[in-house]
C-alpha cells in the first residue's frame, strides 16, 4: 500500500484516464436529422417559436438560433441540406422539441439557403396530421 490509501500496481486506478470530463474541448450533440454525434459548434441549433396570439392551432414556427443563446429547448442539426431534409421527412423537429401539431420549418430552411415554401409543414386534410408540401407534392399520382 502507498501512504494515503492509494494503491499501486495492477488494481491502481489512474485518475487522468478515468476523469472523463477532461477527454472533450467542448461539448457534442447529436443532430436530429442524421443522428450523427458532433461538436456543438458544428451544429445548428433550432428552438421552436410560438406566436402568442394566435392561440393553440397555430403552427410552431422553428427559429435558428447560430448563435446558441435563445430561450428554451433546443432541436440540433448539421447545417446541410441533406441532415435538413432527413429531419423533416422523419418529423425529428417535432420529437426533439417536445411538439404536438403543425411545425413550421420555412424559416430554418430559408437561414440554410434552400427554397422555404418547399419545406413549410400544413397540417393534412382528412388527419389533422402534417406533411410537408413537397411531400404533398411528389406523392401525387398521376391518371
Amino acid at each position: 500500500m502507498v501512504p494515503g490509501g492509494a494503491e499501486s500496481g495492477a488494481d491502481a486506478v489512474d485518475l487522468s484516464v478515468a476523469d472523463r470530463t477532461g477527454l472533450r474541448d467542448e461539448p457534442f450533440r447529436t443532430c436530429v436529422g442524421c443522428r450523427g454525434s458532433d461538436s456543438w459548434s458544428a451544429l445548428l441549433r433550432v428552438v421552436a417559436a410560438t406566436d402568442e396570439g394566435a392561440g393553440d392551432s397555430s403552427p410552431v414556427t422553428l427559429r435558428p438560433d447560430p448563435r446558441h443563446r435563445l430561450p428554451g429547448r433546443g432541436a440540433w442539426l448539421h447545417p446541410t441540406s441533406d441532415c435538413f431534409e432527413m429531419a423533416v421527412r422523419r418529423k425529428a423537429f417535432g420529437r426533439a422539441l417536445r411538439l404536438q401539431g403543425a411545425v413550421d420549418v420555412s424559416a430554418v430552411a430559408e437561414h440554410l439557403g434552400l427554397r422555404p415554401e418547399q419545406h413549410a409543414s400544413v397540417p393534412t386534410p382528412a388527419t389533422g396530421r402534417t406533411r410537408s408540401v413537397r411531400d404533398q407534392s411528389t406523392n401525387h399520382k398521376a391518371g
